[in-house]
């Protein structure tokens, strides 16, 4: 039998003592609401990470590899897909997938207004579940095998901008030479909340623009790639950038799109600020905590040192009763910020301006490492402080001890 943990579970069981109590219940109450706060804060986090990253990553996947060009132009020089990368890129493990785009600028024309729009082309490689979670409406456009397609997906933005709806057909006129235009019909509609996109982007089919810029079947502006570890992109665009030809570069979505990221590395740092100040206080609790337990179980110390009890054994009884209303706390904590993302992630009670988050309601990302990486820490944490305030009953004397009140 563990006596220290025996002697501690009887102390914090025991029902005499009202002030007692209600100390071990305010130390119990700060651990549970101070873990509960950290797990709140962390799950939003990094559902916010995620969708904001998910809803990029939908429109340019994790790497590009377009032409090498200094131009600024949307429309990029063709590239051929008839490479063993594109064709053959199952044979490396560290890419998902990979899909051909072609870019085209364009005016969109109604009766009432004209809206300038750039036309995303895609093929028959193009993986809709990616991009699927943005549409609130309608469908992709359906890519037949023997002719292109005129049907598009255009954002909730612009369709109130020229006040289209689904089902409706819409000019599309081509700035070139000589000029072209197609008539186009919205099959879908799409909402991310990010004006890069939502402002100026449809999507069609890529065989349209090529037939407009009179390329060839296997001529695209380039390729997405999306990666199985997209944290390791880095290193990644470097090996990639080795297996495509001389004339072309890889560049990083998260380099090409860096105001959303920065801007969630900013909030990641904030939140690491608070985190690291809720655990200080929570530390700073538990020592308060526990030299007011000592200070009430004097005459308990002074006669277990007179018994013959070693100072260690001493220490350990109040280390346990601090750790056992840890694990309480923690408990607690868990159960509070677990069942409150449950309830947001099921019911999404709190919503958020689209404008200003990309999102329309307060996401929760069920990251489980995340969670039992938090418990640990915060529990480690306590017991290290722990360690302080026990040290004061090694100096303490018997017949002084015994005769406190």
């Amino acid at each position: 039998m563990n006596l220290p943990d025996f002697i501690a579970k009887r102390t914090i069981n025991s029902k005499t003592g009202q002030f007692s109590g209600s100390i071990h219940k305010i130390a119990v109450f700060s651990i549970a609401i101070g873990l509960a706060i950290m797990l709140v804060a962390l799950l939003i986090m990094g559902g916010f990470q995620k969708t904001i990253k998910e809803k990029v990553y939908s429109f340019a996947g994790h790497l590009q590899v377009t032409k090498y060009t200094m131009s600024n132009s949307f429309e990029e020089t063709p590239i051929s897909n008839n490479t063993d990368l594109y064709n053959n890129y199952q044979k490396y493990p560290f890419i998902k997938h990979i899909q051909s785009y072609t870019y085209k600028a364009g005016l969109l024309k109604t009766e009432e207004a004209v809206e300038g729009v750039l036309i995303k082309g895609i093929g028959q490689d193009y993986d809709t579940s990616l991009f699927v979670s943005n549409i609130i409406e309608g469908r992709f456009p359906e890519l037949k095998s023997d002719d292109y397609s005129t049907e598009v997906v255009i954002s909730q933005k612009i369709a109130d901008l020229l006040q289209l709806e689904m089902g409706e057909k819409v000019l599309m006129y081509f700035v070139q030479n000589p000029p072209r235009y197609r008539q186009l019909e919205i099959v879908g509609i799409y909402q991310t909340g990010m004006e890069d996109f939502d402002e100026r982007l449809i999507i069609g089919d890529i065989r349209m623009l090529q037939r407009l810029n009179d390329w060839k079947e296997d001529q695209v502006s380039g390729y997405e790639v999306f990666l199985t570890h997209p944290e390791e992109e880095e290193r990644i665009a470097e090996e990639i950038f080795g297996l495509v030809e001389n004339d072309q570069y890889v560049s990083r979505v998260t380099e090409k799109y860096s105001q959303y990221f920065e801007w969630l590395e900013l909030l990641n740092q904030n939140v690491k600020l608070f985190l690291g100040l809720i655990l200080f206080v929570a530390s700073f609790n538990m020592i308060a905590v526990i030299f007011i337990l000592i200070m009430e179980r004097t005459s308990m110390i002074g006669l277990l040192k007179a018994i013959g009890a070693k100072n260690s054994l001493i220490r350990n009884v109040f280390f346990y009763s601090g750790l056992r209303l840890t694990v309480k706390g923690l408990f607690w904590g868990n159960f509070v910020a677990l069942g409150f993302c449950a309830i947001q992630d099921y019911f999404k009670l709190i919503p958020l301006d689209q404008e200003n988050y990309y999102m329309s309601y307060v996401p929760v990302d069920w990251s489980f490492p995340v969670i039992i990486g938090l418990n640990v820490l915060v529990l480690v944490i306590i017991a290290l402080t722990l360690m302080l305030p026990t040290l004061i009953t090694s100096r303490m004397r018997p017949i002084k001890a015994i005769r406190f009140d």
